[in-house]
């Protein structure tokens, strides 16, 4: 059946009513479902990937005689990075070594001489017993003329000197006593002042050999042969890629329902949208950038300019997702945090420092091994039978 026109007409203005009415519901869920997302997520593409930056620096003085480690190498914890000249530090090693061994030696004779002065007090006071001994029966026998007074009185004189002897033969001992009382032949002061010298010669001269204190990657090595070093000259760096972060940083009237532990998406510009890591807020930095600046803003002063402020908040990045997409600290990112979890009070604060580069031990070995070779050193110089007859003099009068 032909139909005419005003019947076209009609259906057609039904048609397009009904799809002006299809793209107003469809404008009306999208708007309400935008609105909804905008309450429920917090977005900035301020967003930067970050990471540990280890700086390695020199301990030690020395002039670089071998690099051992180029830009972008990965390295383990305990690699050997970088060799310093370490002749003049072998030299002050020997001289501490020396030093060391001529305070054992001395130590141990101080020791010999407070036992020499025992037996001098106790010799001198068997003399003093007998001239006592002397002095009584001549005195006994004067009365009856056989012992002249003459005699008698080189008697009490001899006595005299004796007693004389005896009292300087005790001030000897108690000068020597005040140098050793109340330590051995190995904790005298001198010896622990000898051996804490050794000890610092010794990590002076293993710090010659610069080692790397956590794995990573090698970057900005500035060392070169024949460089000379000081203490803390920075010679290199070294990333961590294995844990990084993002640094998000949120406008201040976005801020309100950020909250640890909140979950998060990470788009790199590197990957692009085909690449989503995964990750939770794991604090939010206690100030606006700003305030850290190098030169922070002082509003007080009268020009007053009101500035909505960032804040920065830490993502978290999972490792396995990060192991198999690599990220590079200082790529640009989007960052959207999901804020319908506000539970967690604002002023939570993580524990994030269980990772490997948090710490180190590569520099523990350095003063036990300087220990032993101190303790080897006493014992090789230790005279006589070490701790033995080290009370004082035990003589009566």
């Amino acid at each position: 059946m032909a139909l005419n026109r005003k019947q076209i007409r009609t259906r057609r203005n039904m048609g397009l009513a009904l799809i002006a009415l299809i793209v107003g519901l469809a404008a009306f869920f999208y708007i309400v479902t935008a609105q909804m997302r905008v309450h429920d997520v917090v977005e900035t593409d301020n967003a930067f990937v970050t990471g540990n930056l280890i700086p390695i620096y020199s301990d030690a003085n020395g002039i670089v005689t071998r690099v051992l480690t180029e830009e972008t190498q990965k390295v383990k914890a305990g690699d050997l990075l970088l060799r310093l000249d370490a002749q003049r530090a072998g030299a002050l090693l020997a001289l501490a070594e020396a030093d060391l061994a001529r305070a054992v030696r001395t130590v141990g004779a101080l020791f010999e001489s407070r036992r020499q002065s025992c037996e001098k007090i106790s010799s001198r006071i068997a003399l003093r017993n007998r001239l006592r001994h002397d002095l009584a029966r001549y005195q006994q026998a004067a009365p009856s003329g056989s012992v002249s007074q003459q005699q008698l009185q080189n008697a009490r004189d001899q006595l005299a000197s004796a007693e004389a002897d005896v009292r300087e033969a005790r001030a000897d001992s108690q000068s020597i006593e005040v140098r050793v009382a109340g330590v051995n032949r190995t904790s005298h002061p001198d010896i622990r002042a000898a051996r804490a010298k050794y000890l610092e010669a010794y990590i002076e001269y293993s710090r010659q050999q610069i080692k790397a204190p956590a794995a990573g990657y090698v970057a900005k090595r500035k060392a070169q042969i024949g460089d000379r070093v000081r203490p803390g000259e920075q010679l290199m760096t070294i990333v961590p890629l294995d844990h990084l972060w993002v640094e998000a940083n949120i406008w201040e009237n976005s801020l309100e329902r950020v909250r640890l532990g909140q979950n998060a998406q990470v788009i790199a510009d590197l990957y692009g949208r085909r690449v989503v890591y995964h990750g939770k807020v794991e604090g939010l930095v206690p100030g606006s950038g700003s305030v850290f600046a190098l030169l922070p803003p002082d509003n007080a002063t009268g020009n007053f300019i009101h500035i909505l402020q960032r804040v920065p908040v830490r993502i978290a990045l999972r490792a396995d997702e990060l192991a198999k997409e690599p990220l590079r600290p200082g790529l640009s990112t989007i960052a959207t945090i999901d804020v319908r979890d506000v539970q967690t009070p604002v002023t939570a604060s993580p524990d994030s420092t269980g990772t490997t580069e948090y710490r180190t031990n590569i520099y523990d070995d350095d003063l036990a091994l300087a220990k032993v070779q101190a303790e080897e050193i006493v014992k090789q110089n230790l005279a006589g039978k070490g701790n033995e007859d080290e009370r004082a003099c035990a003589v009566g009068d």
